[in-house]
């Protein structure tokens, strides 16, 4: 791993998922693609890792993000546990490349999570919208 991968501190570049603070005169965090951001490890503020992003979940009608997929756990990609982490609730460091999350490791021992052969139904992410949002601590994205 990068050491300034390792530091707890976040760079003067972090973005928060609001457009501003982002670089306007290029490429940047204002605009990225989804598949840019997969992968991307999850830091605490402590600078423990605490999984990847795997997937970006996008509400299509309203046009925004849901919630990103962290997978946390496993080793090799077996027992890997994912949870559905508000957008809110991330900021992107694009100067080591990782998200940032306020949250212990040990958070995720209660965390709403699911497996990655069990996604939630249509009928289910509904209400895990409402749990991952209040778990949490972070406003419901559709309001």
């Amino acid at each position: 791993m990068n050491s300034a991968m390792t530091s707890p501190s976040l760079s003067t570049e972090a973005v928060n998922g609001s457009p501003m603070g982002a670089n306007p005169s290029g490429p940047g965090p204002r605009l990225m693609t989804a598949s840019t951001l997969e992968g991307d490890p999850v830091l605490n503020l402590a600078g423990e890792t605490l999984g990847k992003i795997d997937e970006i979940m996008l509400d299509v009608p309203t046009g925004r993000i849901a919630y990103a997929v962290m997978s946390s756990g496993g080793f090799l990609g077996m027992g890997d546990k994912l949870f559905a982490i508000p957008w809110r609730a991330l900021t992107l460091d694009p100067t080591r490349k990782c998200f940032v999350l306020d949250a212990d490791k040990s958070r995720f021992e209660e965390a709403p999570g699911f497996d990655k052969d069990q996604w939630p139904s249509l009928e289910e992410v509904d209400g895990m919208g409402l749990q991952v949002q209040s778990y949490w601590g972070k406003a419901i994205y559709w309001e």
